[in-house]
């Protein structure tokens, strides 16, 4: 992660003010500064046994969200809670009910964090789904339906840390977006996000100065891919070598690793980064991959960070259990982040871009803006070995060998695809950096009027 740079405040330093001061319990919600920015700070105490929620607790929760609304600043919830208190009743669930509409409300206007430091049990653990990023401490564990309620309706003993704890949510659902150490740790995190998101959706992210040359050569990204077609790479290298020095954030590392989500800058500018990972099922698309990329798409969208996609795809992972899970559904989801878009869009294909996964990695016709390819891009519905496969089942060795040839000669280059308008510019892999950057300075100002409706339909 970056380091922190401490964004100097106009004047005299703004006190905190403190938010339902009055409501007794555990739970304290501050209008803060954070590293020099204005947040809505609502935390529950640290203690080693965690508290059950009240309503009181649920009223000072919704003063920070509604605060946070009104005042158009950032939102984080540091949570340590046992889940609702049985003995209340249901007013805690009407209270959390209550918090949970208000941060849906914020959805898209503010960026919204959850720092999860203990147990988020219950229903209102679902409000760690409802924000923008969620950290969670190596001593959390997070679930809807704890261990006793598995074994009563499943008969499966299983323990709080294998049902959700912060390394399996990690690796196996995706919720955090990091997994840290303590809550000091966690803060720093919000920090590092903040770092490239504006305070609300009508603002552009602040600056970075820069240190990095726009203008600067970067061969070392192309000479990372390797000659054979099915060779591995980790293209969080190519990434580095073209994104501004020390500035990338990857974000749900851990899940998904088929495809990369991550911040960075590019001369100064915080941009959002997508890019298929070839070390994990050779890039391809999968469920989870589709989500974590579609999400990450929508909130580079709603807070006006450009849009750079690495694309280097074999296609959709095959496989019938995948299918019956929804791949149709699911990778409708990415598509229809794209295809919402209206902030810059930037797209390099690497290297493969074969079939439907073509088009869902922001394709020409998808709508971005620039489209580039280094000039060993493959871009077709599959590859030639493939395509023989299905076209010259019955001929020789010979005969395949020689449609392969010349399949690759007519259609599996930049060249065939700029003629027809798919590539605005096939470019030297050392000049990557380049021309982002001066793509990004063509599109600073770029504006889009959208039909006025209550909102899309997205393909949940």
């Amino acid at each position: 992660m970056p380091e922190t740079r401490e964004t100097p405040m106009s004047g005299t330093e703004v006190p905190d003010v403190d938010l339902a001061a009055g409501v007794p319990g555990p739970v304290r919600a501050v209008i803060r500064n954070l590293a020099g920015r204005r947040v809505v700070w609502v935390e529950f105490e640290a203690s080693e046994i965690a508290p059950p929620l009240r309503s009181p607790m649920t009223d000072v929760m919704l003063a920070g969200a509604e605060a946070a609304l009104a005042e158009r600043l950032p939102f984080v919830m540091v949570v340590n809670s046992a889940g609702a208190d049985i003995a209340e009743g249901i007013a805690p669930l009407h209270g959390w009910g209550r918090v949970a509409r208000v941060l849906t409300r914020c959805s898209g206007v503010v960026p919204t964090f959850a720092i999860v430091d203990g147990p988020a049990v219950s229903g209102p653990a679902l409000i760690l789904g409802l924000v923008d990023f969620t950290i969670m401490t190596e001593r959390s564990y997070a679930f809807v339906n704890g261990p006793v309620m598995v074994r009563q309706f499943t008969g499966v003993d299983v323990t709080k840390d294998e049902l959700g704890s912060a390394g399996a949510l990690d690796r196996h659902a995706g919720l955090p977006c990091a997994v840290v150490a303590d809550r000091e740790a966690a803060a720093q995190a919000v920090r590092d996000l903040l770092d490239y998101l504006p305070d609300h959706c009508d603002t552009e992210p602040a600056r970075w100065p820069v240190t990095d040359a726009p203008d600067r050569l970067c061969p070392e990204a192309g000479e990372l891919i390797p000659e054979s077609t099915t060779g591995s790479y980790d293209v969080r290298e190519v990434i580095d070598a073209v994104v501004d020095a020390d500035s990338l954030n990857e974000v749900r590392g851990r899940w998904a690793a088929n495809i990369v989500t991550a911040f960075a800058t590019v001369a100064g500018r915080p941009v959002g980064v997508v890019a298929n990972q070839p070390l994990a099922l050779a890039g391809t698309l999968d469920i989870p991959a589709s989500q974590k990329a579609a999400r990450f798409v929508a909130t580079c969208d709603a807070f006006n960070l450009p849009i750079i996609t690495l694309v280097d795809t074999p296609g959709f992972y095959p496989g019938k259990d995948l299918e019956w899970k929804g791949m149709i559904r699911h990778g409708a989801q990415l598509v229809f982040a794209y295809g919402r878009a209206t902030v810059p869009r930037i797209c390099v294909i690497l290297r493969k871009s074969y079939g439907g996964a073509y088009i869902v990695m922001d394709s020409k016709r998808m709508g971005n803006d620039i489209c580039m390819a280094w000039p060993w891009a493959e871009l077709a519905v599959m590859g030639a070995g493939q395509a023989a496969a299905i076209l010259q089942r019955r001929a020789s060795d010979e005969e395949r060998a020689a449609f392969e040839a010349d399949y690759s000669e007519r259609l599996l280059n930049p060249w065939t695809a700029a003629e027809r308008g798919y590539v605005d510019a096939v470019i030297d892999p050392a000049d990557t950096r380049r021309e982002v950057a001066a793509a990004l300075d063509m599109l600073a100002d770029k504006r889009e009027q959208l039909v006025r409706r209550r909102h899309g339909n997205t393909p949940l």
